[in-house]
């Protein structure tokens, strides 16, 4: 029998879970001596419970992954289809369903621009090895070596990806070579001592102008980047920096790779965040895009590389050294389809955008009126970050201690929260209907009352 708040399994359930893990499951980024992981039983929606029944409205959508939802039934149907056709093949054979989910993100990629940019797409076991693999195909086409990457980013937990990640994560780490950071776009904590998004925007630009000169452009293969930095800090980059980031990879002859792992697939009420952030309507793409998490929330690890006509071509005599068993996964290919399709026949994204536009930005701006505390809120669609301070002046951020007890509090009063350094990091599920965003406002605004 499944766990729901209103038939829970027994009662025993939860301790038994909490006792199994203990025991025998490593956890990740963790000391693992002091863990005791919140045991979740189901969920449904933008809801997960406990084996008590207890239910949390869940914004922080897991990783900020589950896009569609907990346990979406269109999704669940296509999974349960493909049980009954074939549960695996080899990447090296031709599959039905595999083909036809490649079209839907191909499909998707290619809204809002007059031609076709993308033409193909290479299936991963997660975006971590997508960032990997468009790593690779940029380094070959090129013949350089040299990746750049943002300090604040993350790209995931592989060889090269932890080594592109700006944050602690890669310190540890530190074995691949040919990996270079340089500061993006940030004003509301600048490090340019800008004093307009205007003056951040050309700032950012002319610094990492002078870092491929200074690094030598000629021995550049790619700029990794996430269109829409996630875990950094939900930072939208200010109006011109992504032409701007463009036109310096066009000029020293680099692959442009956008990382749209967090942010694609209707996080920022666009299928991808490049678009989502089409100025004049004007489409900024890259070469290369990068994707997993919301292309099927997560329901079967997958990810992937949508991959630019001029880099597919390079391939085409040329033998592409990589590959993976699990490439193409048939039942991971049947769960992206039915979530693209439910996504496009149900408006969820849609939703995600007036969502964005309507009730969740607006209402957090009302939240930083009255609560000091809150130093700044940005973001689009649903994905927002709430950056906590201590004095709004000097934009001090908010004590680890501080955040800890925010988050106790959140977790209190029925909410299953992100919470990130100083931030309250506000990603609900792409289906989040008006009232549940106001239900979730108002545990914001009761756990930062209590602060």
């Amino acid at each position: 029998m499944t766990a729901t708040p209103e038939a829970p399994v027994k009662t025993n359930d939860g301790q038994l879970t909490l006792e199994l893990d203990r025991a025998h499951v490593f956890h990740s980024w963790s000391a693992q001596g002091a863990l005791k992981p919140m045991v979740i039983a189901g969920g449904s929606g933008c809801k997960v419970w406990d084996f008590d029944g207890k239910e949390l409205l869940d914004f922080s959508s897991q990783l900020v992954n589950v896009n569609i939802g907990h346990q979406h039934q269109g999704v669940l149907d296509a999974i349960k289809a493909q049980l009954d056709i074939l549960t695996t093949v080899g990447p090296a054979f031709g599959n039905l369903t595999r083909g036809r989910a490649a079209d839907l993100i191909l499909d998707k990629a290619n809204q809002g621009s007059e031609k076709t940019h993308f033409q193909k797409v290479f299936f991963t076991n997660g975006g971590a090895d997508a960032n990997e693999n468009a790593i690779r195909m940029a380094r070959l086409v090129t013949g350089r070596d040299k990746v750049l990457s943002t300090y604040r980013s993350y790209h995931g937990n592989t060889g090269s990806a932890i080594v592109a990640t700006g944050d602690w994560r890669r310190m540890p780490n530190e074995y691949a070579t040919g990996h270079v950071h340089f500061f993006g776009p940030y004003a509301y904590r600048s490090e340019f001592w800008s004093t307009s998004e205007e003056q951040e925007c050309e700032r950012a630009l002319h610094h990492l102008e002078r870092v491929i000169q200074s690094e030598g452009s000629h021995t550049i293969a790619a700029l990794l980047m996430e269109t829409v930095p996630g875990t950094a800090g939900i930072m939208v980059p200010p109006r011109g920096y992504l032409a701007g980031v463009r036109a310096l990879a066009d000029k020293y002859g680099i692959k442009l790779i956008f990382d749209e792992v967090m942010a694609g697939f209707g996080r920022t009420g666009g299928w991808f965040a490049f678009q989502s952030l089409a100025e004049d309507g004007v489409v900024t793409t890259p070469d290369l895009i990068t994707f997993a998490k919301g292309v099927n929330s997560g329901y079967i690890p997958v990810g992937g590389v949508v991959i630019s006509p001029e880099i597919s071509a390079a391939f085409d005599e040329a033998v592409f050294p990589g590959g993976l068993t699990y490439s193409g996964h048939p039942l991971a290919m049947a769960s992206i389809i039915g979530a693209l399709t439910a996504m496009q026949d149900e408006g969820i994204v849609d939703n995600a955008k007036r969502i964005g536009e309507d009730v969740l930005g607006p209402g957090l701006e009302k939240l930083a009126a009255r609560h000091e505390v809150i130093g700044d809120v940005r973001g689009l669609g649903v994905f927002w970050a709430m950056d906590l301070v201590s004095d709004r002046e000097t934009r001090t951020p908010l004590p680890a201690a501080k955040m800890a007890e925010l988050k106790a509090k959140l977790l209190s009063l029925g909410m299953l929260p992100f919470v990130q350094e100083n931030r309250v990091h506000v990603v609900p599920p792409c289906i989040v209907t008006d009232a549940e965003v106001e239900q979730a406002l108002a545990i914001y605004d009761e756990a930062l009352s209590s602060l």
